[in-house]
């Protein structure tokens, strides 16, 4: 991620003013003299390329933001069940954006009765970014205010409630207040940013201000309906109509304050006649031509004048009205009648367009009036717990093993899944894979599994290359009675073949289980690899993708019965892991029992576990024994051990014994549909890692990505 400030500021549905406020965000974070960024990760459905929010920031500020996810394939993965894909998609996005950035401001998805799900997509991307959020609403087209508040609290529900810590808090945009006479009757001219009195504004937005309160959620802005923020130019209005210009004038600099329809006669009609006002008309009605350009003459102002069902003025009347060209007035024309013209006035995109960098800068200002750069600078005082999401997670780790370029050894060769992710990490470039097997036999069976393996990926046949390693076999394992016969048959075994290969340093990790047994994959790890120095034991861990975060089960397939100063080992070995990985290690040592509620040999092996894991490492956050629940909910965690600094933040569980710990995790993958990755084995002097006989092609992918980190990190360690 690019900062731990990350937040999502997402409407609860359209025309909210969604990108104004991210653009008067990012200004009030410049004036307090914080570093801020902008991402929008998904795009807008049929938005242009480049992406409007985006090209938005990158005229008005020195940032880059990277081009969003086009929502079509956005929509293909969803539709496909990709939504993790997806999601892991929008977290490389984010970690494009500038690194030097406090906060990055994170645009969401704007509902819509034809895109509804927006709202899930909005939520999914917050519990991926870890993001906070701010909530962004106005008045609906009628203006209506009374259910505001119950509509943003109905929102909030998808985040955690109004309570919860990740909402910051709700701005509302476009707040109807009676503006000052001198703004309602102004010039359309952009100039100074429009400001309503404080005053007014506290009388206008008491009551829905009181509202928002009651819900639970915190009033962060209200900003007006100031009408010049959407203030056209006459060449929008002209370009979104498919009006012909007859004259351009000063279309690219005159406002459009109002836009007004006119057939009657000319004595009926000067009323329209003021500042800023577009003028409609049939192209036939000349009178009324005449009678704009004189005005136009006299010293009006006019925006332009539309001419309608195809009609263009006669070259005589044109003639007349030379003077009026040199003014600047623009005029333009449609094949449109002036009741189909009015109808799709009606519908005019009143968005900033990209290239009016002078309105732009009056939203961005007039937003940011309206914000408190104190409290926004407040935000980056207030802690709020870090979670690593499963999205950011295997982003990661994808990320780093592809930085690690490790050699990765797979015995099982001829096994469909594991083909398919060989070939999977061989393109995305997350290891060197080493297929082990019969040539013939790997490629029929990738055939026969649809996998197109690449023609340059590493495939070793056995019975070709065993013989080099018989003679170091011997010379290894003699101690234990190892002779030349019995090295030819141990060395039949592609899991030894590949172990004595990452012994010589040929590869630098292995990873199987597809097909053999825990124990099979281990038996030649023990017996050739060792322990690491500092390691008592081989553990292993889980890494369980939760809904809003990935936590560390241990040990779930390793030690079935561990004494107290085993489970000391595993609790440090699993929080080494947690930390190295990127998720801050706070160790639940589980029990069925919390604290000294219960009593009996089990739950003083892990007391003592505990207390021996403390003395050995007194920095670490380790807290035993506790029950699950009071391990990871805090309303529990606050009855049943109150005093604890782990209870309901847990984010390392270490269980008592394999006949738990396994039960538990398969108990959560499979009931909760969570992704588990590993077992990643802890203690061994080189990667060795197995995979359960029922893991998924991601499965394996991700375990040949932490195969090769845990080796990049092992070497770091064997230099040092």
């Amino acid at each position: 991620m690019t900062t731990a400030h990350s937040i999502l500021v997402t409407p609860t549905h359209g025309g909210v003013g969604t990108t104004s406020i991210c653009l008067g965000l990012l200004r009030s974070l410049e004036r307090a003299g914080i570093q801020a960024g902008f991402c929008k990760p998904i795009a807008e459905p049929n938005a242009a390329i480049p992406e409007r929010s985006t090209a938005l920031v990158r005229q008005t500020t020195a940032h880059n933001p990277p081009e969003p996810i086009r929502f079509g394939e956005a929509e293909r993965l969803l539709s496909q069940g990709n939504d993790q894909v997806l999601l892991e998609r929008v977290v490389a996005l984010m970690a494009q954006v500038d690194r030097d950035c406090q906060v990055v401001i994170i645009e969401g998805v704007v509902p819509s009765q034809d895109y509804a799900y927006a709202d899930k997509l909005n939520e999914a991307m917050a519990r991926a970014l870890d993001a906070r959020v701010i909530l962004v609403t106005a008045p609906d087209e009628r203006g209506v205010r009374d259910n505001i508040a119950e509509h943003l609290a109905v929102t909030a529900r998808g985040y955690g409630g109004p309570s919860s810590e990740r909402i910051l808090g709700a701005i509302v945009n476009q707040v109807p207040v009676p503006m000052p006479e001198e703004q309602a009757a102004a010039d359309p001219v952009l100039g100074q940013p429009p400001m309503v009195e404080p005053a007014s504004l506290q009388v206008a937005v008491r009551d829905l201000r009181q509202a928002i309160e009651r819900e639970g959620l915190r009033p962060i802005a209200f900003i007006p309906a100031y009408p010049q923020l959407g203030w056209l130019r006459a060449s929008d209005v002209a370009r979104q109509l498919g009006a012909d210009m007859y004259h351009v004038g000063d279309s690219a600099s005159r406002r459009v304050k109002d836009i007004r329809i006119i057939a009657r006669t000319v004595t009926n009609c000067v009323e329209a006649f003021a500042p800023g006002t577009l003028i409609i008309t049939p192209g036939d009605r000349e009178d009324i031509f005449l009678a704009v350009t004189v005005a136009a003459l006299g010293g009006i102002r006019f925006a332009g004048i539309l001419l309608t069902g195809g009609f263009q003025p006669s070259p005589a009347i044109m003639k007349l009205c030379r003077p009026v060209l040199a003014s600047g007035l623009p005029i333009f024309f449609t094949d449109s009648n002036s009741f189909s013209t009015a109808n799709r006035i009606l519908s005019l995109d009143r968005e900033v367009p990209v290239d009016d960098a002078e309105r732009v800068e009056v939203v961005m200002n007039t937003v940011a009036n309206h914000l408190d750069p104190q409290h926004i600078a407040g935000w980056l005082e207030q802690t709020c717990e870090h979670r690593l999401s499963p999205p950011a997670f295997r982003h990661n780790l994808i990320e780093r093993a592809r930085a690690a370029a490790r050699r990765i050894v797979l015995p099982e060769g001829d096994e469909p899944r594991t083909l398919r992710a060989a070939a999977i990490c061989h393109e995305r470039g997350i290891a060197r894979c080493v297929l082990l097997g019969n040539p013939e036999h790997i490629q029929e069976a990738a055939q026969r599994a649809g996998v197109q393996l690449p023609d340059d990926i590493d495939i070793l046949d056995p019975a070709l290359v065993a013989e080099r390693y018989v003679g170091r076999l011997v010379e290894l394992r003699k101690h234990k009675g190892m002779t030349e016969a019995i090295a030819v048959s141990e060395l039949a075994d592609t899991v030894m073949l590949g172990t004595m290969m990452l012994k010589l340093g040929e590869v630098d990790g292995l990873v199987s289980g597809a097909v053999h047994t825990t124990a099979n994959t281990i038996r030649p790890a023990l017996q050739l690899i060792k322990t690491a120095p500092n390691a008592a034991l081989v553990s292993s861990v889980f890494f369980m993708c939760l809904p809003d975060q990935v936590v560390v089960y241990g040990d779930c397939a390793v030690n079935p019965e561990p004494t107290a100063e085993q489970l000391a080992d595993i609790a440090l070995q699993s929080a080494a892991s947690a930390r190295a990985f990127g998720i801050p290690p706070r160790v639940a040592m589980i029990s069925y029992s919390t604290g000294s509620s219960g009593h009996g040999a089990e739950v003083e092996r892990v007391r003592q576990a505990t207390a021996l894991a403390k003395e050995r490492q007194p920095d670490l956050i380790i807290d035993g024994p506790l029950q699950y629940d009071a391990a990871t909910i805090e309303s529990v965690a606050r009855s049943k051990a109150p005093d604890s600094p782990v209870a309901g933040r847990a984010t390392v569980f270490i269980f008592p014994d394999l006949n738990t710990g396994n039960t538990t995790y398969k108990a959560v993958q499979r009931s909760a549909s969570v992704v588990s990755i590993g077992p990643l084995l802890q203690g061994l002097a080189k990667p060795v890692n197995d995979l359960s006989r029922g893991a998924l092609v991601e499965d394996i992918v991700y375990t040949i990505a932490l195969t090769a980190i845990q080796a990049e990190q092992l070497s770091h360690q064997q230099a040092s």
